[in-house]
Formats: structure tokens, C-alpha cells, sequence
């Protein structure tokens, strides 16, 4: 029931917001909070490497007969729908709006909210560990690369690419090298590296959002646009929600499978995506680009929340008949 609420982490960020827009950063403190930023996506990527054990990354990047669908999902569906909704209605969005949406279709699944789902609807907890896993540490190569692809599409400019290798991937990668060391004290520490990883994309909202004031973001962006947003986000989620429950079904998943890839199929991350379109977009267009991920944050824990308890009576329902059975 947890999930139904307002996300703690959500509230921080609309206080960022908020801050950036009543008290923007400006001036000499431009560059500090530029330079902050890019120390604390670094710092973040080289903990998640530090965290994630050799063994994990190892069955992430093998297991793929066990969750490939999960990844065709996130990092397939995803954007080819992301393509076809901007190919039907251009004109439904504001251009950076649009880049918005689909740099949203281009980010990794989430991994303790689709591990949490799992669990509660009674599914395949191991798969939904292990798929989401995958997806975290391949999203760290496969979205710079998909969002590159949309960008040159539609024409718009993205960052410095070797930004994307010093801020991203040889922070993981040096993270994963000192694991061995490092990786007992990152569990020892969870609840302490999760406010750190939190803090760090809140300093980055508002350094972005700071930005995009500056540059006139509300008045760019009617109140009306806020709602198209999230009835974007909602559309965009139940599309993929019937396509994986129709889907699995047509292949004859089991039940605990088809579970597993609902949950790990639909979410898309917040806590790293902030981080990386700061790398990969100009300053200017962060703020606005964000804000799709930051309303389907939300949308997302409440329907999944509504749709977990729903497979969990199936689930339940199975498992008594397969009793009555035997």
C-alpha cells in the first residue's frame, strides 16, 4: 500500500523544483553547480559499480534465455512506441517535450520497485532481480546509444559523447574494479548510499531546473502542457502494460514469469535517468526534458501498485486450484 502514496523521493524533487524556481542558481554559482553536478553523477555510477557484485553482473549479462523478453521490452517497445506516438502526433507536444518522451523510452528498467511488485503479486522474484539487474548495467552502454539514435533523428544536439565515457561508464567501470574491496562496506551501507544516490539527482534537478528557469521554462510551458504530459505518460504505460500481459500469455509464459516481465518491462528508472540527461542534453533543455520521467515516475508506482495487488489474487486463485489438483 505503500506504493499508493505520494513517493518520498518524488516530494524532493517538486521541493527542487520548487527551489529552482523561486530561487534559481545564478551568476558564480553557475559553474560550482555545474561542476557539483558532474562529481556527483560520477560518485553515483562508481557506488552503483562498487555495489553490484562480480556475480550479479555476470548473470545480468548472461541469463538471457530467462529475461531477454524484459529487455526486448524496455529497450525495444519502448522506443519504437516512444516513435510512433511522435510520428502520429507531432504536433501534440512541444518539441523538447517530445525528446522528453522519448528519451524516457530509452532508460533502463527500475530495480527495487520492480523487485517489490514482483514479490507482492506473487511472481518470479529471481527472474525479476536478475532481468532488472541486466537492464541497469546494459542501460549504462544501450541508452546513450539509443537516445543518440533519436537525436540525430529529429535534429536535435546532444552533449559531448566523451562526456558520456567519463561520467557514466568509467565511473561503473572503476566502481566494479574496486568491488572486491569496496562491496561488503556498499551493503553494509544500503540505507546510507540510497540517500547519497538521492541527494545526488536532487543537487542535479535543481542545478538543471535552475537552468531552465533562467531560460524562461514556465513561460514556455502552458499549465496545459503539464496535463498532455501526463496523459502521455499514462497512454505510453497502459500500451505496454496490455502488450506484455497479451504477450506473455500468447507465448505461454507461466504465470510467475508473466509477472516478472509486467513490472520489470513497464518501469523505467528515475534515479538514473536524471543523471544521464544532464550528460547527454545541453543545460538548457534538461529541465523540461525531465519532467516526462518525473510524472511517469508516479504514474507508474500508482498503477502498478492497483495491478499488483490484482495478480496477487490470481496468483492465489492458482495456486488453490493446483492444491485442490494434487
Amino acid at each position: 500500500m505503500r506504493f499508493l502514496k505520494m513517493d518520498p523521493f518524488l516530494l524532493g524533487l517538486i521541493c527542487a523544483i520548487l527551489l529552482a524556481t523561486f530561487i534559481p542558481c545564478h551568476g558564480a554559482a553557475v559553474p560550482v553547480f555545474h561542476w557539483l553536478s558532474i562529481g556527483l553523477i560520477s560518485l553515483m555510477f562508481f557506488l552503483q559499480g562498487a555495489r553490484l557484485s562480480r556475480a550479479a553482473v555476470v548473470e545480468g549479462l548472461v541469463a538471457w534465455r530467462l529475461h531477454a523478453i524484459i529487455l526486448c521490452c524496455t529497450f525495444v517497445l519502448f522506443p519504437l512506441i516512444g516513435l510512433a506516438a511522435h510520428a502520429l502526433a507531432p504536433g501534440l507536444l512541444l518539441p523538447d517535450v517530445w525528446l522528453g518522451i522519448l528519451f524516457l523510452c530509452c532508460l533502463p528498467s527500475t530495480v527495487q520497485s520492480s523487485i517489490a511488485f514482483t514479490s507482492i503479486a506473487g511472481g518470479n522474484v529471481p527472474a525479476a532481480v536478475c532481468a532488472a539487474t541486466a537492464s541497469n548495467v546494459l542501460g549504462i552502454f544501450i541508452t546513450p546509444v539509443l537516445v543518440g539514435l533519436v537525436l540525430r533523428q529529429h535534429g536535435a544536439v546532444g552533449g559531448n559523447p566523451l562526456d558520456i565515457v567519463y561520467q557514466l561508464l568509467l565511473p561503473f567501470v572503476l566502481g566494479q574494479l574496486v568491488q572486491p574491496w569496496l562491496g561488503a562496506w556498499a551493503h553494509r551501507n544500503k540505507t546510507l548510499l540510497s540517500f547519497s544516490d538521492r541527494g545526488s539527482v536532487l543537487v542535479v534537478v535543481y542545478a538543471a531546473f535552475s537552468d531552465a528557469v533562467m531560460q524562461g521554462l514556465w513561460h514556455k510551458l502552458p499549465a496545459t502542457e503539464l496535463g498532455m504530459i501526463a496523459l502521455a505518460d499514462t497512454a505510453l504505460l497502459a500500451t505496454v502494460l496490455v502488450i506484455t500481459i497479451l504477450g506473455s500469455r500468447a507465448l505461454g509464459v507461466p504465470l510467475k514469469d508473466e509477472i516478472a516481465i509486467v513490472f520489470c518491462g513497464s518501469k523505467k528508472t528515475l534515479a538514473s535517468g536524471v543523471p544521464m540527461a544532464n550528460v547527454l542534453f545541453p543545460a538548457a533543455t534538461v529541465g523540461i526534458i525531465v519532467l516526462p520521467l518525473m510524472m511517469y515516475h508516479q504514474i507508474q508506482l500508482f498503477v502498478c501498485a492497483m495491478l499488483a495487488r490484482r495478480f496477487a489474487r490470481q496468483t492465489r486463485d492458482e495456486n488453490s486450484l493446483a492444491e485442490q489438483t494434487v
